[in-house]
């Protein structure tokens, strides 16, 4: 892809595993002093996607491209949460949705959407 992606065009989707691989990423964002968050909205199933909107910087002719990377979960009560909380301790990872932020935990906040925007791919799903 030479060609420089211009204004108007869509973000390149790219669908991770699970929630926790877009915490991870996030929360590695967050923790350079970079802010973050991800944004949710609902699916006409019902299903939600969370997703995090960044822009490629590090290959050659596709510096600057938008992705957005998302993860496609089923409705489960996480939807009333504000924010994602990532902790690395000596029992692994932990990941949780919750109503704020707490202490020793990477906070990161969640938006809210009304509905899927325009520029998001229609394929989401």
């Amino acid at each position: 892809m030479a060609d420089k992606v211009g204004l108007g065009e869509k973000l390149v989707p790219v669908r991770v595993s699970k929630v926790n691989d877009l915490a991870r990423m996030a929360a590695s964002i967050a923790m350079l002093g970079q802010s973050t968050y991800l944004v949710r909205f609902k699916l006409g199933d019902g299903r939600v996607v969370y997703g995090l909107i960044a822009l490629l910087r590090d290959y050659y002719d596709l510096y600057g491209l938008p992705i957005l990377y998302y993860a496609v979960v089923e409705s489960g009560g996480h939807e009333e949460k504000n924010y994602l909380l990532v902790k690395i301790d000596e029992q692994g990872e932990h990941v949780e949705f919750a109503d704020g932020a707490r202490p020793g935990w990477v906070s990161i906040p969640i938006v809210n959407l009304a509905e899927k925007p325009r520029f998001f791919p229609d394929e989401l799903g």
